[in-house]
């Protein structure tokens, strides 16, 4: 059996607050509620389990996803409809804007918790031939 990760837990003072930001920004759906967790399914099988907890426990965290250019543009649309602060860069310098690495477009901004979210339209490096 190959190794694949199938969910991951995200921290939030709200779940349902953080996973409808998330799911909304995306074009994806809640797709599953049990006990702590309202989940968010991705295309490629992986969960996030959005789950709440005490505002001084969350510890900011990095979340990265690889979308198509149509998904790009639809979600880079929605962070300027609704005036989310977003940056070409991971060190916000460049704030308003997206970047052109490796041939794509990416940018990052903020969830409701202040997690570093990320879209990217090619991987780091390009893709592998």
């Amino acid at each position: 059996m190959s190794v694949e990760l199938n969910h991951t837990i995200v921290h939030a003072r709200d779940n349902r607050e953080s996973a409808e930001f998330f799911a909304d920004l995306l074009g994806l759906g809640i797709t599953a509620e049990w006990g702590p967790f309202i989940a968010v399914d991705l295309s490629n099988g992986v969960t996030l389990d959005f789950a709440a907890v005490p505002a001084d426990r969350i510890t900011p965290q990095h979340y990265a996803f690889l979308v198509s250019d149509e998904e790009f543009e639809a979600a880079y649309a929605r962070i300027r409809t609704r005036g989310i602060e977003h940056y070409a860069d991971p060190h916000m310098r460049q704030p308003g804007t997206v970047n052109h690495n490796d041939g794509g477009s990416g940018v990052y901004f903020m969830d409701p918790v202040r997690h570093a979210m990320e879209l990217i339209t090619v991987p780091y490096g390009g893709w592998t031939r």
